[in-house]
């Protein structure tokens, strides 16, 4: 079974809005045979790479979600207003789109990427920095723990 990569990566966007992937996030696209992809935000602050197969399932979603057809077009929206299909270059780099970039204050800045089920997310430095000091609180991280053990975590 193919697996993501783990933990969190380094990258950065260049001034022509490009990021070149880590080796780790390349290898697995090419083991996935995936070299076109969908980048947007579904909350205007993290931005996420979907392969295009897993972004149709996504619309699919969208599409059928009935319980709040509102939620699901407004999430449509930003996701269709913000992102864009782009294809990994021969040197391992990905276009983000402009909007995106600007929306989520990426523009030639260090990021930071984390394979999160069949996506990568993208956090700019000032998104890390904020989860960063949020998940290192050290109430809630003892809360937190506390309840993941719980539930079985080791």
């Amino acid at each position: 079974m193919l697996e993501a990569p783990l933990g969190m990566y380094t990258a950065r966007v260049d001034e022509k809005g490009r990021v070149k992937l880590p080796v780790d996030f390349q290898q697995y696209f090419a083991e996935l045979g995936e070299k076109r992809f969908f980048i947007t935000s579904l909350d205007g602050c993290v931005a996420s790479i979907y392969t295009i197969p897993r972004w149709r399932q996504n619309l699919r979603i969208l599409a059928d979600f009935k319980e709040d057809p509102r939620a699901a077009e407004d999430i449509w929206f930003m996701a269709d207003d913000l992102g864009g299909q782009a294809e990994i270059d021969n040197q391992g780099r990905l276009l983000f789109p402009a909007e995106l970039r600007q929306e989520l204050g990426m523009e030639n800045q260090a990021v930071r990427l984390r394979a999160v089920d069949d996506r990568v997310d993208v956090l700019s430095d000032k998104i890390y920095a904020e989860r960063r000091v949020r998940s290192r609180t050290k109430e809630s991280m003892s809360a937190n723990l506390t309840k993941l053990r719980q539930a079985g975590l080791k």
